[in-house]
């Protein structure tokens, strides 16, 4: 059986006037699938209430075997502010939904259910249906098995239809409840959420509302709505955090910078909706946890944890941590407390080089002057360098010891079968300063490790045997870019070498910050299939570090101040009532006589949310964010139902080029269709080096300022549907020159030069020119294409990147020779002499490439995401995504990745069947651009297919997963 909302439209679409879309009715129709016939079959239809909008599946018919009813079957018909359990020829139950208790909340406003989820037990089963401010119900049914006493015929008899708060979580676009307890939580906007069970909500004090309580069981007059249920919110009781799975949807806006001053620029990703909302700074590092702290003496050079004894079973977790100094070692033991030790047997005047547990129960440390073997009754066998030498660089393993001294030679001792380290009788020379080295683990079975990668000034890298039989001979050499500053062989599993067994690989780290991966050869102890890296995380998103900021509005736009280290954000949210509105009706409340509970003033937004306001009210403030301390410092609440949607840093050139805030406000808006009582451009003056903003003055201006931008010493603002420049006012800013041509609303603004940018809402992106001696704003050229602009940079004087609202990005150029000859025009004079041309500007734009990414994108820039690498296309989508363009500038890696996204697209990868090439090219057919996440699945495919694909590409598997690697890596560093 399957059952369904519909609506007949053929009469609305006739119907000018709209009484007939009005008077439609919706109708609940049970549809049967007829296995004889192979085909559905509508069983019954009848109409239900208008507002329907979800419908929810009850279990029903006989257990296989006990015979029993599972349910009484039908459905729930989720309604605005109530819910209906119906089935065929059935009597019908209905129930109010229950709402907050707030006088402070929209009274209007209905309650919606948006997510559900069944849970069926034995002999039982429960909904929990979620509304739109993240309340969760319980909604159980009250039913009764008759059985025909003159036959074997029954059936289920619904007696009530139940419903009671039961916890507040986030709003969910999905709901999963685990049969072990758990209920995972797939957030709207904003992380995912995993709890567990404490209860089910059954002996609680919450109020439960039956449809048995009303008349008709709630359908006396199903036209009229029910009296109003009411509850009071409060912290979780039911349910149990257990784990939180970070996501970044959805991203507002975001800015590439690097305020750290390292290596590698951060990502700065305004997130999320309403007072959930948070800035999130993305820079390559793992999330650490402290557990225990202790104050040290001075800074460390390099610290060691280590156990005291080999078995794993009965010594799991280390015992000391060795913390070396430049002039000492410091021991401290882990506990529940760290305390510092000092019967360990260790050298504590002098610094470490090494440390590890040798053998069964014995430890070394490797210092400058020696080696110290700790035994298990704390006597100590030390080895003493020669005289006038010191050891340089150390590597160990649990039964073999090298180090190398400053005379460039190489000891080498093992540990015998009675527990005592033994020299080997020759020293290897290097002829060459040893910088770092490292010996692979002790494998399982074996005696020793055969290999030791030992990296040399002279940019080398020596693989050195270790066998009995050749004792410290060289075996391979490997020449660097750079000297090594340290060397790890260790086995990893790599499934383009070997998917059932790890590989053995020399992993190089180089003085330039590159990391080589080399494989060595277990056999022969030769280096081959050389890998060049950035060392960095792969995963956007969940392997970055992420420091978060909450914020207590939705943001909207950001902008760094060029000299300060600070991020000038506007937030502003819909519906909501900020800090004055909500004291004036407070107060408006109180002379009425009408207290509102502090419990319920006290609520945290950032769980419960604020009240929802009606439409036209706003709550907004601009915050000063210090990123590198992930703290706020400052924020501007903004009074009189006044919203900010744009924010810039302008220098301006009758103050001396100082840097002023300027901030695009509105009051009284509404969104659709969008309009405002006033617009506002406020400017505030930076104090206390960025960290405070004082109000200057406020612009009115016409419409809503939706972008603003620096330029040539002046303000570019794009309000409603005008391109303007205001210069600084003592009072207020000055208009200087415009432009009202636009099609619909400007929302996006970049320059170069006197070359502006405009994205129009409606109409994609528009060429201007500022003509100085003429003052003038003209739109000389534009794009064949209407395309609803979300965000656009500039790649170059001439092209432009930009992403749309239907999830495109796409790249136009305008050709040379126009450019050339507007720049050339020094009054403008021949761009207004022009012919328009397709109704619009004279000039149209070429487009390059075209790709459908599949969200919205809501930035776009051009930046170097690796230190020396090239330029790159950043783009962040609502729904969390980050993603990268990365140019190709050989023929050679062009052919390459054409050729193997061609033979990718015949494996049907996709979960849902759908053809890759059709859905890149969803509006317009994809243009000069390649599927990289499609090419990245080549790894996943079968060995033979790989095989077969590398084949057709004149190449090895493991060399076509370098190329890839080599091309996402090298320039995007992801």
């Amino acid at each position: 059986m399957f059952a369904a909302l519909e609506v007949d439209y053929s009469e609305s679409d006739q119907d000018p006037t709209g009484e007939a879309f009005n008077n439609a009715e919706k109708m609940l129709t049970f549809y049967e699938l007829d296995l004889g016939l192979n085909h559905v079959v509508r069983k019954w239809s009848e109409p239900t209430d208008n507002r329907a909008n979800l419908l929810v599946q009850v279990p029903g018919g006989r257990s296989g075997t006990t015979g029993d009813f599972d349910g009484p079957s039908g459905v729930l018909i989720c309604c605005e502010d109530h819910i209906i359990w119906r089935d065929m020829d059935s009597p019908q139950h209905r129930v109010p939904i229950p709402r907050r208790n707030n006088p402070l909340a929209d009274p209007n406003r209905s309650v919606i259910i948006v997510a559900t989820v069944m849970h069926k037990m034995k002999g039982a089963f429960f909904f929990l249906l979620q509304s739109e401010e993240g309340d969760l119900y319980k909604v159980t049914l009250e039913h009764e098995t008759i059985k025909n006493a003159e036959s074997d015929d029954a059936f289920v008899e619904v007696k009530s239809l139940k419903i009671k708060y039961f916890d507040t979580v986030s709003v969910a676009s999905g709901l999963c409840i685990l049969k072990s307890g758990y209920l995972f939580l797939a957030s709207e906007f904003g992380n995912h959420y995993l709890y567990q069970f404490q209860k089910l909500g059954d002996d609680d004090d919450e109020p439960e509302r039956s449809s048995s309580e009303y008349p008709q069981n709630g359908m006396a007059d199903p036209h009229s709505a029910l009296p109003v249920a009411y509850f009071r919110p409060r912290p979780l009781e039911n349910l149990l955090l257990q784990d939180e799975m970070e996501s970044l949807d959805p991203i507002i806006d975001a800015k590439v910078l690097n305020l750290f001053n390292t290596d590698t620029p951060q990502i700065f990703a305004a997130c999320g909706r309403g007072a959930r909302s948070t800035l999130r700074t993305l820079r390559h590092g793992l999330e650490v946890e402290e557990t225990v702290s202790s104050e040290l003496p001075g800074i460390p050079n390099a610290v060691w944890t280590t156990k005291l004894r080999e078995d794993g079973k009965l010594y799991i977790h280390d015992s000391y941590i060795i913390l070396s100094f430049v002039n000492g070692t410091l021991v401290l033991s882990i506990g529940e407390t760290i305390e510092e030790v000092s019967d360990t047997g260790f050298l504590s005047s002098a610094p470490t080089l090494a440390v590890q547990q040798i053998g069964a129960d014995a430890l070394l440390q490797v210092h400058p002057h020696g080696i110290r073997h700790v035994l298990v009754d704390k006597r100590v066998n030390e080895w003493k360098v020669p005289a006038g030498k010191t050891i340089v660089a150390a590597t160990t393993n649990k039964r073999q010891v090298v180090v190398a001294l400053s005379s460039a030679e190489l000891v080498y001792f093992e540990l015998d079968l009675e527990g005592q380290l033994n020299e080997y009788q020759d020293r290897k020379p290097m002829g060459s300063t040893v910088l770092t080295m490292s010996i692979g683990a002790v494998p399982v079975g074996r005696q020793r490790t055969p290999y030791l990668a030992v990296g040399c000034e002279d940019q080398t890298v020596r693989v050195v045997s270790l066998d009995p039989e050749s004792t410290l001979e060289t075996i391979s050499i490997q020449a660097l870019t750079a000297p090594p500053s340290a060397i790890c062989i260790a086995d990893m599993l790599d499934a383009s070498i070997d998917r059932n067994n790890p590989t053995m690989f020399v992993n190089i780290g180089l003085s330039n910050g590159i990391l080589l991966r080399t494989v060595l050869d277990p056999i022969n102890g030769q280096l081959t299939d050389t890998r060049t890296r950035i060392f960095q995380i792969p995963k956007l998103g969940s392997k970055l570090k992420q420091d978060t900021i909450p914020l207590a509005y939705t943001p909207r736009k950001m902008a760094v101040h060029p000299q300060y280290r600070y991020i000038y954000l506007a937030e502003s949210d819909h519906r909501v009532l900020g800090p004055q509105e909500t004291q004036k009706r407070l107060s408006e409340l109180g002379k009425q006589g009408k207290k509102v509970p502090q419990a319920v003033l006290d609520l945290p937004p950032e769980i419960f949310g604020r009240p929802k306001a009606e439409a036209g009210q706003w709550a907004s403030c601009i915050r000063v964010l210090d990123p590198v301390n992930s703290a706020s410092v400052f924020d501007v609440a903004l009074d009189n139902n006044e919203a900010a949607f744009s924010i810039a840093v302008v220098p301006f050139t009758g103050l001396n080029n100082e840097y002023l805030l300027a901030v695009g406000t509105a009051s009284d808006t509404f969104v659709a269709p969008r309009s405002c009582t006033h617009g506002y451009i406020r400017l505030y003056r930076f104090l206390e080096d960025g960290r405070n903003i004082e109000l200057l003055h406020k612009t009115e201006v016409d419409d809503v300022p939706l972008a603003l931008l620096a330029f040539q010493g002046r303000l570019l603002a794009g309000v409603g549907n005008a391109l303007r420049i205001y210069d600084i006012g003592k009072k207020k800013l000055l208009r200087k020159c415009e432009n009202k041509a636009f099609p619909s609303a400007i929302v996006t603004l970049t320059t170069q030069g006197s070359r502006i940018l405009a994205g129009d809402m409606q109409e994609s992106v528009f060429y201007v020119t500022y003509k100085q001696n003429s003052n003038r704003l003209l739109i000389f050229a534009d794009d064949t294409s209407p395309r609803w602009v979300t965000s656009h940079t500039m790649v170059d004087y001439e092209t432009f990147a930009a992403g749309d609202k239907f999830g495109n990005v796409f790249i136009n150029r305008l050709d040379q020779s126009i450019s050339s000859q507007v720049d050339e025009d020094p009054t403008g004079a021949g761009i207004l002499a022009e012919k328009g041309f397709l109704m619009g500007a004279a000039h149209k734009t070429k487009l390059l490439a075209m790709y459908h990414v599949g969200d919205i994108v809501t930035s776009i820039q051009k930046v170097s995401m690796v230190a020396g690498g090239r330029e790159i296309l950043l783009y962040t989508g609502l729904h969390g995504t980050i993603g990268t363009l990365v140019p190709l500038v050989s023929k050679e890696d062009v052919d390459f990745i054409t050729t193997l996204e061609q033979h990718l697209r015949g494996e049907n990868q996709s979960l849902i069947g759908r053809d890759m090439l059709s859905y890149r090219g969803y509006y317009t057919p994809v243009k000069a651009v390649v599927d990289g996440d499609l090419c990245e699945r080549f790894a996943l495919l079968p060995p033979a297919r790989q095989s077969a694909i590398a084949g057709e590409l004149d190449r090895t598997v493991g060399e076509v997963l370098k190329k890839l690697e080599s091309l996402r890596v090298s320039s995007s560093g992801f």
